[in-house]
């Protein structure tokens, strides 16, 4: 196992142990390598670091840049793992593609993973989640100059690109599917350098997500975000399904809210341009269950 819990981590019992090193054994599943030594934070082991899940490639939400992680899932990660006893140099990053992070869980690869994760039932059948910390809606972004696409409703015929395994995706299968090709990509950026070279007509996620993409330097003034909102994305702390730290990590989430972090946060890294839901934000962290 990687990581010994420091403060505010309740003791593993041997038996959790156990199952987690029993699952956590043999292929490392869609990755090639385990990162770092093994095993997850949530189920004990030795060790002083904890290996946390991000997006790599979100401008605003998770991004990395030579060795610096950056974005509000980076920060909120940090200020949770400083709550559970871990200080920055403590914390290794790799990064979740949204199709491998019940892998990257399950497999003991990662200990937690902050990367705008939504909390599905579904999902729930494969792992845990404490949160939400951040309740965003699914929306697209065009080319600044597109006045067709309004929403949803007018994809009839074209080309939508969103990132396979996501809710995102899912969602225009199962409920706006009829007229639409939907282009499967490995990752957002991906689909934005389409949209750029207008290979496609949309992307489609998290307004958030979508909303950082917009503000970077290299797309200044090429896209826009249409601003018709089509579902609720409750963010939350991926965990691996045994796990003692879901109420620890939804104390700090609290905290984090209450002491006014969490909209010190947003601002720095999504910027002023960006309104989140008020109605739906700040959220309250779920009961552990």
């Amino acid at each position: 196992m990687r990581a010994t819990r420091k403060a505010g981590f309740a003791a593993v019992t041997l038996a959790a142990a156990m199952a987690l090193t029993a699952c956590s054994g043999g292929e490392p599943g869609e990755t090639d390598e385990p990162a770092g030594d093994g095993g997850t934070a949530a189920g004990g082991g030795g060790g002083e670091s904890i290996t946390i899940g991000v997006k790599i490639d979100q401008p605003g939400l998770g991004l990395q840049e030579g060795s610096e992680y950056t974005g509000f899932d980076v920060d909120v990660a940090k200020y949770v793992a400083e709550k559970l006893g871990y200080a920055e140099e403590d914390i290794e990053f790799v990064e979740s593609v949204s199709a491998q992070r019940e892998t990257l869980l399950e497999n003991g690869q990662v200990d937690m993973i902050f990367a705008t994760y939504s909390i599905t039932d579904e999902r729930k059948e494969r792992v845990a989640f404490a949160g939400p910390y951040f309740v965003a809606g699914q929306d697209l972004l065009v080319a600044a100059d597109n006045t067709d696409i309004t929403g949803p409703e007018a994809l009839n015929g074209k080309v939508l690109c969103s990132v396979e395994g996501s809710t995102s995706a899912e969602r225009i299968r199962d409920e706006h599917s009829e007229g639409v090709e939907l282009y499967p990509a490995q990752t957002y950026s991906e689909c934005v350098e389409l949209l750029a070279a207008g290979n496609v007509d949309a992307v489609t996620t998290d307004d958030v997500i979508l909303a950082g993409y917009a503000a970077q330097a290299e797309y200044e003034g090429q896209f826009k975000v249409v601003g018709n909102p089509f579902s609720e994305e409750n963010y939350g702390v991926g965990l691996p399904k045994e796990n003692d730290v879901c109420e620890d990590v939804n104390a700090a989430i609290t905290e984090m809210i209450e002491d006014g972090t969490w909209e010190e946060l947003i601002a720095r890294n999504v910027g002023d341009n960006f309104q989140w839901n008020e109605e739906l934000n700040p959220p309250e962290p779920e009961p552990c269950a």
